[in-house]
């Protein structure tokens, strides 16, 4: 993926929004929170994964836009807008959840 192409930027912008939503609502102290990215032919999947399991996103097939003045909850609207497909799915093994997003 060429460095400053519009993939490249889109791939920047989704994976510092789950990072942020992953240490300010998903902290869990003495926890650290795991982003993986992986390729194939035909997607390129970013996974965001921490050790919160109680606080999910709360609807993943449409966002809610906050209140008008509101400083913070643009994030998964932004990611539902510049993603293929986003989801949350259950950690594996562990306590906790994986928020991913693929292009």
């Amino acid at each position: 993926m060429p460095y400053r192409s519009a993939a490249h930027e889109t791939l920047s912008l989704i994976t510092g929004e789950l990072c942020a939503n992953a240490v300010q609502h998903g902290r869990v102290p003495g926890r650290d929170f795991r982003v993986r990215l992986t390729v194939t032919a035909d997607v390129l999947r970013i996974e965001v994964t921490d050790t919160r399991t109680e606080r999910r996103p709360a609807d993943t097939r449409r966002p809610t836009a906050p209140p008008p003045g509101s400083e913070t909850g643009r994030g998964l609207l932004l990611v539902e807008h510049l993603a293929t497909r986003w989801g949350v799915t259950p950690r594996v093994g562990a306590p906790g959840k994986t928020v991913w997003a693929e292009l």
